[in-house]
Parts: C-alpha cells; sequence; structure tokens
C-alpha cells in the first residue's frame, strides 16, 4: 500500500454539518480497502478564486493508504460528489519523509550534545 495525502474543498453551505460528507469519504476510502492515518479539519476558508460559483470551503486534510487501484476508483466517485468542490489526492514522496526524518534525528542529536555541553 503506498501513501496518499487528499485534501478535500467541500460546500460552504454543509459548514455546521459536514459529517454526512466526510463519512462518505472514509466510506469509500475504506470500501476500497485503504486506511486513513491521519485527518485534520482546517476549517472554512476564502478560495483564491469562485469554484462553482462559490468564495468559500470548508477544507479537509487526509492522510491515507490506498491500494494501488483504489485511487482511480476512488477520484471518479469524488468527480460526481456533489457534496465536494474540489479534491487532490497525491503521493507522498517516500524518500522526501526518510531525509527529513534523518534530518529531524540531525537536529535532535545536536540538542542533545550542546545541553550536555552546559551542563559541563
Amino acid at each position: 500500500m503506498k501513501n496518499y495525502e487528499l485534501t478535500v474543498l467541500i460546500h460552504p453551505d454543509l459548514e455546521m454539518n459536514t459529517e454526512p460528507a466526510t463519512t462518505k469519504i472514509k466510506d469509500l476510502i475504506e470500501k476500497n480497502g485503504g486506511k486513513i492515518t491521519k485527518e485534520v479539519n482546517e476549517g472554512k476558508k476564502r478560495l483564491a478564486y469562485p469554484i462553482k460559483k462559490q468564495d468559500f470551503a470548508v477544507y479537509y486534510y487526509y492522510e491515507v493508504e490506498l491500494p494501488p487501484e483504489a485511487p482511480a476508483k476512488i477520484e471518479s466517485v469524488f468527480n460526481i460528489t456533489d457534496e465536494l468542490l474540489r479534491h487532490l489526492l497525491v503521493t507522498v514522496d517516500e524518500r522526501k519523509l526518510k531525509a527529513e526524518a534523518k534530518q529531524a534525528a540531525r537536529r535532535a542529536h545536536a540538542e542533545e550534545n550542546e545541553s550536555a555541553e552546559e551542563e559541563k
């Protein structure tokens, strides 16, 4: 299974009750063999340009693990879902994640060395 990032813009009229739309998204991902590892409601934001005559949208961000055939199926359903203004499903670059993890480990190691030197 590959890691993906999914950003979804939900119609602003559903701001008070986004649960049906988010439930539909979660069910679709799980039905296609995927697993949601992170979900973030980023709230209602102004769009850079109108989409379907709307100036605002409710942003949701997901980190998901999907089998190879699932992204095409999920995107085809998203394209015909009225609650969604837009969506973006992209793969996560594994090399970038590993490089960031190494860099964070180096920073933590350097900070430990600095604190140890200060204690002496």
